[in-house]
C-alpha cells in the first residue's frame, strides 16, 4: 500500500517521525509539508507551515482577527492554500513521496486541501501523513480506505516505525 496514515496522541512524536523519514529519503524526491509551533516568551501563539521545498508561512495565530477558529487560534486558510495546497499540487507531478503533517482540524477548513489530498491518495505516489485520532468525517473516510495502512504511533514504537516505513518505501 502506498498510503500510510500515522495516528497518535498529541506530542507523541508524529511530526518528528515524519521529519526523520523525510531526512532519510530526501534523495528519492519528496514533497509535502509539516507544521511547527510558533512560540513567544515560552508560550505557544500559533502554528507555521513549512514545505519540504523551502516555502513557509503562518497557518494560525492567536493575534489573527479573521478566519475559522480552533481553540484560541484563527486559521489563515488563504495562506495555507497558497503554501501547502499549491505545494501539494506541484508535488503530485514532481515528487515520488508526499509527506503531510498534518491532516487536522486547521487544515481541513480548506475544501481545496481535501480535493488535492484525495488526488494524492489516488495517485501512484507514496503518501505518508499524520492524522488526528479524534473522529472526523473526512479523516474517518481516509482511515477506512482499502488502500490505506493506519499505523498507531506510540512512545515504544515511534523509532522503529521510521525504519519500517523507510524500508517499505525503498523496496
Amino acid at each position: 500500500m502506498n498510503n500510510i496514515l500515522l495516528e497518535g496522541k498529541p506530542g507523541i512524536g508524529k511530526t518528528t517521525l515524519l521529519r526523520t523519514i523525510a531526512e532519510r529519503i530526501s534523495y528519492l524526491g519528496i514533497g509535502g509539508f509539516y507544521t511547527q509551533e510558533i512560540r513567544e516568551n515560552s508560550k505557544r501563539v500559533g502554528f507555521c507551515i513549512d514545505t519540504f521545498s523551502g516555502y513557509s508561512g503562518v497557518l494560525s495565530h492567536v493575534a489573527f482577527n479573521t478566519g475559522p477558529r480552533v481553540g484560541k487560534y484563527r486559521v489563515d486558510v488563504p495562506s495555507f492554500e497558497k503554501i501547502g495546497v499549491y505545494g501539494l499540487e506541484r508535488d503530485l507531478f514532481e515528487s515520488r513521496v508526499i509527506l503531510i503533517d498534518e491532516i487536522g482540524k486547521m487544515e481541513l477548513f480548506s475544501e481545496r486541501f481535501k480535493e488535492v489530498l484525495l488526488r494524492c491518495f489516488d495517485s501512484d505516489k507514496y503518501v505518508i501523513a499524520t492524522v488526528m485520532s479524534r473522529p472526523h468525517s473526512f479523516v474517518d473516510l481516509l482511515k477506512d480506505r482499502p488502500d490505506v495502512k493506519l499505523l498507531k504511533v506510540t512512545l515504544e514504537n515511534r523509532n522503529q516505525l521510521a525504519l519500517t516505513i523507510i524500508k517499505e518505501i525503498i523496496e
